[in-house]
């Protein structure tokens, strides 16, 4: 049986157990956390307990990195993301492997201590970071603060805005409370006014992939059984806005799902919120708390027609879970692999229901659009990018920390003006926007415009508007090979020409010799037959990264 035909199986099996297949992931990582051995020691049980195959367990149990990592009584977790790979050349991983005692395997030789290396903690601006437990550890002396000589450093967020009426960063900022447009929009308004509002804003998703917000919602408007999920699983590495807003704006991002659930005519929403976000995961699950105890979720809203119910979900530690057909597969309970499209998730999404997936930053902007209208929100930014964003500027930077700016702002200003170039007078070598496969940028190439247009005739992508800066204190092939390391181990697998072609992509690197004959053919495969974005953007990512550092890398560029 096919990949494909196993999971329709199991969706079969799960589906007439309830879906019980929600249940699975949670109770994989409960017994996960006092379980010896390899997955297949202990999943099998986990899924016999829940009357589904052996498979069931296994399958999800052995790909997500949070299950198949072995975890001792501590748990350490270690960023080896682009930020902090650019904060100390990657330095921090073995200084911490060393001072922690921990072998090949992860382990410590006692067995009380295990490290999981991971892609983003989001504290991109204070790296390289740790997770000791759920306690975080950052900046210079990582190893000391780990081995308790030094006191954990976690210092907050910086949130700027730089646009003088800010969309998503007033709760953040000046306290603006949440739920002001949802009882308003339940009493006067229907969810065809509130897409209308939608669709005139322009709002486009902030995950990525730039969808226009109010035609994803019309697919699923309608349809009964709708569901909403707010994609918390941000993993672009040299962005932390999402935590942000989970942490510090709970009660906002919640209020877009409302409006966003009002107007697709879901009852039921969910919240995906990666587990690397420890602090995000328990603020969005006090704010759900909250919401019901205020009366703004539950059966009849506010005195409305409308039942709504919305339960946090926690990630379980993969970057392509957090494209939204791989998504959905692990909140069914599978493993996180792409699928293929038709159908859509609007279509045939969470357990076959008509599904619409935003992400965070997406649904923030929601209240602000509807409290002051689509026409308000338009006026923001350049006429086919509207609206704001929040840019992250990583630990290089003199001022890093997260910046709301509108549409069409140069990048030249964004680099130098608000992140105050680099710090410790460096040199900006290269920089990477938009997270490991969005693209470089070389120092002198900043004078773009932030629009997905516009960065795209430069080779690069807007992502989630991470900006990491490259300094020269790091080789041009070590950031060739972090690349690739990157694009080896987060590749699901689904898909041959991303899996093959990644794993092949590492091997040359690793060499540090020039690319093989076959290097362009193989490179054109991968990204015009990939299965998902992730695939397709390796190429284009690591062709820009040649090109950023011009003769150093120039037989990379094929």
């Amino acid at each position: 049986m096919s990949a494909a035909g196993r999971f329709d199986a199991f969706r079969a099996v799960a589906g007439r157990h309830g879906r019980v297949g929600d249940k699975l992931l949670d109770a994989l990582a409960e017994k996960r956390a006092d379980a010896a051995g390899p997955p297949e020691a202990w999943s099998p049980g986990v899924a016999e307990c829940l009357d589904l195959p052996h498979a069931s367990g296994l399958g999800p149990a052995s790909y997500f990195a949070d299950l198949a990592t072995p975890h001792g009584r501590r748990h350490v977790r270690v960023c080896t993301g682009t930020a902090c790979f650019a904060a100390c050349g990657g330095r921090h991983l073995g200084e911490v492997e060393r001072e922690l005692g921990v072998t090949a395997d992860g382990v410590s030789a006692d067995g009380k201590v295990s490290l999981q290396a991971v892609r983003c903690l989001g504290y991109c601006y204070t790296g390289p970071t740790a997770l000791d437990g759920a306690e975080p550890c950052t900046g210079p002396g990582l190893a000391d603060q780990l081995a308790g000589r030094a006191v954990p450093r976690a210092p907050g967020i910086r949130a700027v805005d730089a646009t003088g009426d800010p969309v998503l960063l007033g709760s953040v900022l000046a306290g603006e409370p949440g739920w002001q447009a949802w009882p308003q929009a339940l009493a006067a308004r229907t969810p065809d006014e509130i897409r209308a509002e939608v669709e005139m804003s322009g709002l486009r998703g902030r995950g990525g992939a730039g969808f226009l917000v109010a035609a994803k919602w019309a697919a699923a408007g309608g349809r009964p059984g709708a569901v909403v999920v707010a994609n918390g699983d941000e993993g672009d590495p040299g962005s932390f806005a999402d935590r942000l807003l989970m942490e510090e704006g709970p009660d906002r991002v919640l209020e877009g799902l409302a409006l966003a659930c009002f107007a697709c005519g879901a009852r039921e929403g969910v919240v995906l919120v990666r587990s690397e976000y420890p602090r995000a995961l328990t603020r969005m699950r006090e704010a759900v708390e909250c919401a019901y105890a205020d009366g703004h979720l539950g059966a009849r809203v506010h005195g409305s027609l409308v039942t709504l119910d919305v339960r946090v979900v926690a990630g379980a530690g993969s970057y392509v879970a957090g494209e939204e057909t791989a998504l959905i597969a692990g909140l069914e309970g599978g493993r996180g692999c792409s699928r293929s499209r038709p159908p859509y998730p609007t279509e045939k999404g969470l357990w076959d229901a008509p599904t619409v997936v935003n992400n965070v930053e997406t649904l923030a902007a929601v209240p602000w659009i509807v409290a002051h209208g689509g026409a308000a929100y338009a006026r923001r930014g350049v006429p086919d990018q509207t609206g704001t964003k929040l840019v992250c500027l990583s630990e290089r930077f003199a001022r890093p920390g997260c910046y709301e700016v509108e549409f069409g702002t140069r990048l030249e200003r964004i680099v130098t003006e608000l992140g105050g170039g680099l710090r410790d007078g460096a040199e900006l070598a290269v920089l990477q926007v938009g997270g490991p496969l969005g693209g470089f940028l070389p120092a002198e190439g900043l004078d773009v415009p932030l629009t997905e247009r516009d960065l795209a005739a430069r080779g690069a992508a807007l992502g989630h508007a991470g900006l990491v800066a490259f300094d020269d204190s790091v080789e041009p092939r070590e950031v060739l090979r972090h690349l690739w390391v990157f694009a080896d181990a987060e590749s699901c697998g689904a898909c041959s020409p991303c899996r093959v072609g990644s794993r092949r992509g590492l091997r040359l690197a690793a060499t540090g010799g020039p690319p093989d004959p076959g290097y362009g053919r193989w490179m054109r495969v991968m990204e015009e037959a990939s299965l998902c974005a992730f695939g397709r953007r390796i190429p284009p990512a690591v062709r820009s990264l040649a090109r950023a550092y011009g003769d150093r890398l120039a037989s990379w560029e094929a």
